[in-house]
């Protein structure tokens, strides 16, 4: 792990059907350049202002991981991948009648 990676990645939804890892700095810079224009907000800066200052040294990584999640939370795009999907938990029966 180098000194501008995150302790743990934050997971973002892309779309519908995707989610996206942002395990390091390097990440949260390609994702908020992608975002759109009409969406950045004050938020928006705080977090960019936020990597920004963590990839110059003056603060520490996890607060550009925080102010990066925090982001993502107000954008409603935040992931919490510690809950497991239902289709990964739903009880399933095959041919054989045994639990799959």
């Amino acid at each position: 792990m180098n000194d501008r990676t995150f302790d743990r990645p934050v997971f973002v939804r892309k779309g519908e059907f995707m989610v996206e890892e942002i395990e390091c700095l390097a990440d949260a810079f390609e994702f908020l350049q992608e975002w759109p224009n009409n969406r950045r907000g004050p938020i928006f800066d705080t977090a960019f202002r936020a990597c920004q200052r963590a990839y110059d040294g003056q603060v520490p990584i996890s607060v550009a991981r925080e102010a990066f999640a925090g982001f993502a939370r107000s954008a409603k795009i935040l992931e919490d991948v510690s809950a497991a999907m239902p289709w990964m938990t739903a009880q399933k029966t095959g041919r054989g009648g045994v639990t799959a």
